[in-house]
């Protein structure tokens, strides 16, 4: 089974083969998916289902997933206790990340847990009180 990710993706995964070497990083390239992921996209585990939140910045077109029966959101590299993910890699976009956890992430129920790429969890609550980077 290849790799699936947003469309949006696809040029950064193309372009790492350029700038990778230039940075000392080994990889191996991604294969190409056949089909790809959208924010529309449901996945199913048992009775259980789980929803795609669009919330580019961090990268073109970075996937949360979000799980809305058990209030919580796997967010990856957007949001981090009281931090934010970085935006000066390539595909980046600081002022896009911003409004993505303003209006992506920051609407969700306060409680809503936060399980990031790395690091502790937190709650979109916490965040939208205590985050120096934005604020509810």
């Amino acid at each position: 089974m290849t790799p699936q990710f947003h469309e949006g993706e696809l040029p950064l995964v193309i372009q790492v083969q350029n700038y990778a070497p230039q940075m000392g990083i080994r990889y191996e390239p991604s294969p190409i998916p056949e089909t790809f992921l959208d924010e529309s996209d449901i996945i199913q585990l048992g009775d259980e289902q789980l929803s795609f939140i669009l919330a580019p910045g961090h990268s073109p077109a970075h996937l949360c997933i979000h799980s809305s029966k058990h209030n919580f959101l796997i967010g990856g590299d957007v949001l981090f206790k009281n931090s934010i993910g970085r935006t000066d890699l390539p595909g980046g976009n600081h002022q896009q990340l911003l409004n993505s956890i303003a209006t992506k992430i920051y609407t969700l129920p306060e409680e809503t847990v936060v399980y990031p790429g790395h690091g502790p969890s937190t709650t979109v609550g916490e965040e939208k009180r205590t985050n120096p980077f934005i604020r509810a």
